[in-house]
């Protein structure tokens, strides 16, 4: 099975990929610059953890006008991080460009690294989401795309043990792209009270 990964320089989509790459799938990562406050760290703990696990090198999708023109928390600085973050079809855009990119290498499958459901914030970030965007990008795409989920049973604890155990460290998840994180955006707080 050939599956595109929707990729970050995070935690999940890390772990993520490299569950993929251990069950032998073929896999074919795309980065996805949509404005973000944080792409440049955010791209480098990407290609640095990638390269260091042997995972194929991410193509880089250059869309930033998206986040400047429906900006948010997470690509405007003059917007809060933590209240301003849901940015409106975020995660159907990288679906959409993930099954472009699955239609060009004739690939079956779109991966996208979902969290326990029960935890999710946004109405774009659950497994039925995720199964009526396979069907509707099936359907323009016109041959079957299935979108997978490979973290939807995980919390973000359970993520980190598994990072954990197969040595994946340096991932950038913060939303403000600073130096440190800066512990207020929705990232950050995903991991208060974890050892990280």
């Amino acid at each position: 099975m050939k599956v595109v990964t929707l990729v970050s320089g995070g935690l999940d989509s890390t772990v993520m990929s490299l569950l993929i790459q251990e069950e032998g799938l073929e896999q074919y990562p795309i980065f996805v610059n949509y404005g973000q406050l944080n792409l440049e760290r955010e791209k480098n703990a990407c290609f640095a953890n990638f390269q260091k696990h042997g995972l194929p090198q991410p193509k880089v999708i250059q869309l930033p006008g998206y986040g400047a023109f429906f900006s948010c928390g997470l690509t405007d600085p003059s917007k809060r991080i933590l209240e301003d973050v849901f940015l409106p079809g975020r995660n159907m855009l990288f679906l959409l460009c993930a099954a472009a990119l699955a239609h060009e290498v004739k690939g079956d499958a779109l991966a996208i690294g979902f969290l326990d459901e029960r935890l999710s914030l946004f109405p774009d970030q659950r497994r039925d989401f995720a199964d009526l965007a396979g069907t509707l990008l099936s359907q323009i795409m016109s041959h079957p795309i299935k979108v997978l989920t490979p973290l939807i049973s995980f919390n973000k604890a359970e993520v980190l043990a598994i990072a954990k155990e197969r040595g994946i460290c340096g991932t950038y998840s913060c939303h403000a792209g600073t130096p440190e994180p800066c512990g207020i955006c929705v990232a950050c707080k995903e991991y208060i009270g974890l050892e990280v």
